[in-house]
């Protein structure tokens, strides 16, 4: 009997930064691309798709993961989607969309098309689906409140772009942009945007609580204990002042013009008490994305 495949797709979030693995370890589940769970824990991450990988079967899965830190959609797209296809997964995630969100060219409308074709492309091949909304980057990194809403509305605008197309691909879908997880800090590392081992965990014990209710997971669930502290303030502040600061530079070369335009149209119209007209605006542009994906019929399973 062929081992359940399972492939992972997107960012820094799946390739599992925040949950640091030493090289010597020997239990958990695989930690990297190419291996088989139960398990071999050889990377420097491993992260919730590894830990939800050695729950699926009872048997070892077969469990790749293409995630690479900064990845965008465009990248999902053009690099880990024909990847992904060739190992003709039974099961795929497909979680990505904070990092255009921290780009000077986000556009709902791209971000929709790619994450359309992405989801057609595998349920099309017959592989089952796993999808996530998640938190905003402003509110994570404790932004000031007129750079933070930009972010929060873009993130929001990829966040519903997720929920209707995981809807119509029939996506294993969690809902992780909100709840007590994401304002506990046990449940994240020093950056403040990435899981610590507790919150991939939590990912990893959600989502197979999910697939276990379809009869999908039949492996033992992921424990929700952890070894690991909760980061402490020095150590947060000391990301922030070392590591921190050239992680924002990267990541928001290409942003920070805009976000400041966009910091300004913010406070124009909270002065001018017009600052719904923002998140119209939002709307709007997340709706003309979908309809222009409406016409698309929904391809059958492989």
């Amino acid at each position: 009997m062929r081992r359940v495949r399972f492939v992972a797709l997107g960012d820094s979030l799946t390739e599992g930064v925040g949950d640091p693995v030493g090289s010597g370890s020997g239990s958990g589940s695989g930690s990297g691309r190419g291996s088989r769970t139960g398990v071999r824990v050889g990377g420097r991450w491993r992260g919730w798709a590894a830990l939800l990988a050695a729950g699926l079967a009872e048997e070892p899965v077969e469990f790749t993961n293409l995630a690479v830190s900064g990845a965008q959609t465009s990248d999902v797209a053009a690099r880990q989607l024909p990847a992904g296809l060739a190992l003709r997964p039974d099961v795929v995630s497909v979680v990505v969309g904070v990092n255009d969100t921290l780009r000077g060219t986000f556009d709902v409308g791209e971000i929709a098309a790619r994450l359309d074709t992405v989801y057609s492309a595998f349920t099309g091949q017959g592989a089952l689906l796993l999808t996530a909304c998640l938190p905003d980057p402003g509110t994570m990194l404790g932004l000031p409140g007129v750079l933070a809403r930009p972010l929060a509305r873009r993130q929001r605008a990829v966040n519903a772009v997720v929920h209707a197309l995981s809807e119509r691909y029939g996506a294993v879908h969690l809902h992780a942009c909100e709840g007590d997880w994401v304002t506990d800090r046990a449940m994240w590392s020093a950056d403040r945007l990435h899981p610590g081992e507790g919150g991939h965990r939590q990912l990893a014990l959600r989502f197979h609580t999910l697939l276990a209710e379809r009869g999908t997971a039949t492996g033992p669930a992921p424990s929700p204990d952890h070894g690991s502290p909760a980061p402490t303030g020095p150590a947060s502040l000391w990301w922030l002042a070392t590591a921190g600061t050239g992680w924002v530079a990267r990541r928001c070369v290409d942003l920070l013009p805009q976000l400041l335009t966009l910091a300004v149209d913010e406070l124009r119209h909270r002065a001018r008490g017009t600052s719904t007209r923002l998140d119209l605006r939002a709307s709007a542009a997340v709706a003309a994305a979908l309809a222009a994906l409406s016409a698309t019929e929904r391809p059958e399973a492989a």
